[in-house]
């Protein structure tokens, strides 16, 4: 016989970056290749595990110097917004993230934290084969039609 299980559900909220750069006519996007469950997608963290009240834009930032290794700026005040849920043990974790649209100003993406295996700037063609999840790539859409829009930055 099975007994069913109740499982907890909690809520988590994470901010982080799309982040592009310019190589001459080029744009390429970062990913990066997190540690355990091995997944691409885009720089984030959880907002407020290392200061107390963090806005959201400081943590999206802070998380892209963390996991990418590059410092960024703020391209959109408007984030894209994912949701999605995960299981971990009896607990159910509903996540929404809040991308912001980034423009990459320097650093090395080798330069990542231990969170993080792999961390690299790729072409769009590329960052959709290596983007892991759905949401994600839904993400990067959304960040394109944003790029698109400013026009002193439309270099497609």
């Amino acid at each position: 016989m099975v007994k069913d299980i109740m499982t907890k559900t909690v809520s988590e909220h994470s901010a982080g970056g799309v982040v592009y750069k310019k190589d001459n006519n080029l744009i390429l996007w970062l990913v990066v290749k997190h540690k355990g469950p091995g997944h691409w997608g885009f720089p984030k963290g959880h907002i407020g595990d290392t200061i107390m009240d963090e806005p959201m834009q400081a943590a999206a930032l802070r998380e892209v110097k963390e996991e990418g290794g590059v410092i960024a700026q703020i391209i959109s005040t408007q984030p894209i917004v994912t949701n999605y849920f995960f299981q971990r043990g009896l607990v159910l974790h509903h996540k929404t993230v809040h991308y912001f649209l980034m423009e990459y100003q320097s650093g090395d993406a080798n330069n990542h934290d231990h969170e993080v295996e792999e961390a690299k700037f790729v072409n769009e063609e590329n960052l959709l084969k290596t983007l892991t999840h759905k949401n994600d790539r839904g993400a990067f859409e959304r960040a394109k039609e944003i790029l698109g829009s400013q026009s002193s930055l439309a270099v497609w």
